[in-house]
């Protein structure tokens, strides 16, 4: 039986190496807020809330995800006794799956040390090879875009992922294909489109994609629908999957061929293994998008990408392709496109949390 003892929540600023751009916004540091779970057994788990500062991606901030934490989550989460991650009771509250992750992760993190097993095979995954994809944001120019593609590859990312706005898509993807006319490619448009560009979208099916990634709004399941049925390219829905009913949804309205499953938008491991298992029973394959994670959401992303229905290269790669310094140790690493996660105990990396602002709450 697993008793609660306390958590204490690391707060800090990571600069990224470089600044990383999409439709929305441009991304220079990230607010990190890290839970450290601490059971009466003297186990410890870790978690990471991976909400930005700003609430342009989601509702949800660092800095409603740590209040969320403090008043609401803990005081629910230490008055549990569980056997098992998947009994922790978080419905009471609503939504704020970005915070209910920050603490899911923690326990699953400490269920897997108390069970001896890496977080991986904990939840119930096959491999320890996780093939990997680089995501790469808008740059200032094209020549500038090129050299981030050349240098991914270099680096021996297997498929590139761009970000893209309606202003100048048609010809990025025109120049970017005169370079790389056979490299696995898809393009991540953050909802940067409406059903009037069905015409400009289908345009995109001759540049041979793997997916075109979120082009509409997040709530429009019907019109992802009307579009799908105008492209040959897969569309594949992120912003707009929070829930297993959402995936149900766009199952149902053949909204999407694909979709992206985010460990923090769905709430944490348990439901998004839920996510999984239903779109593999639906033929819909599924793979691993990435939030800028620091080095714990980055493990946890990628223990989740070891489940059987990942099919596609997952985003979260080497720590040093986002961090000048992450927070574990050893840093996560790729070679030959493929990240081996740690056979360790948990997420199978040591932290380093020295230069963090803590708040310990029993």
């Amino acid at each position: 039986m697993i008793t609660f003892e306390k958590i204490v929540m690391h707060r800090l600023k990571m600069p990224l190496k470089y600044p990383f751009a999409n439709s929305s916004t441009t991304i220079t540091e990230k607010d990190i807020l890290i839970t450290e779970l601490h059971d009466k057994d003297g186990f410890t788990g870790y978690g990471e809330s991976v909400a930005f500062d700003a609430p342009w991606y989601t509702e949800e901030t660092t800095d409603t995800v740590q209040h969320m934490i403090e008043n609401h989550l803990w005081p629910l989460v230490k008055a549990q006794q569980i056997n098992h991650p998947s009994e922790l009771a978080l419905n009471k509250i609503s939504r704020n799956h970005m915070a209910k992750t920050a603490i899911e992760g923690a326990v699953w993190d400490l269920y897997a040390k108390r069970t001896q097993q890496p977080l991986y095979k904990a939840i119930g995954g096959t491999t320890s090879q996780i093939p990997v994809g680089a995501a790469i944001g808008l740059q200032s120019t094209d020549e500038q875009l090129i050299e981030k593609i050349k240098q991914a590859l270099d680096q021996g990312y297997q498929r590139i992922k761009l970000k893209i706005k309606r202003e100048n898509d048609l010809n990025i993807l025109e120049k970017v294909r005169a370079q790389f006319p056979t490299t696995p490619m898809m393009v991540d448009a953050n909802s940067a489109y409406t059903l009037q560009d069905i015409e400009h979208l289908k345009k995109m099916d001759q540049y041979n994609l793997m997916m075109i990634e979120q082009p509409l709004a997040s709530d429009d399941f019907i019109d992802h629908a009307k579009l799908q049925q105008q492209v040959e390219t897969p569309i594949c829905l992120d912003e707009s999957i929070h829930t297993l009913a959402d995936v149900r949804t766009a199952v149902a309205l053949k909204s999407c061929k694909i979709i992206s499953i985010k460990l923090a938008k769905v709430g944490g491991f348990t439901n998004a293994i839920k996510i999984h298992d239903y779109c593999q029973n639906h033929d819909i394959p599924v793979w691993c998008g990435g939030m800028l994670e620091a080095g714990v959401g980055r493990a946890q992303s990628l223990a989740l990408a070891t489940l059987p229905n990942f099919t596609f290269p997952a985003d979260p790669g080497a720590s040093n392709r986002y961090w000048y310094e992450d927070i574990i140790m050893p840093e996560v690493e790729v070679n030959n496109g493929y990240i081996t996660l740690p056979e360790k105990t948990g997420i199978g990396y040591d932290l380093n949390l020295k230069k963090t602002n803590q708040k310990v709450l029993t």
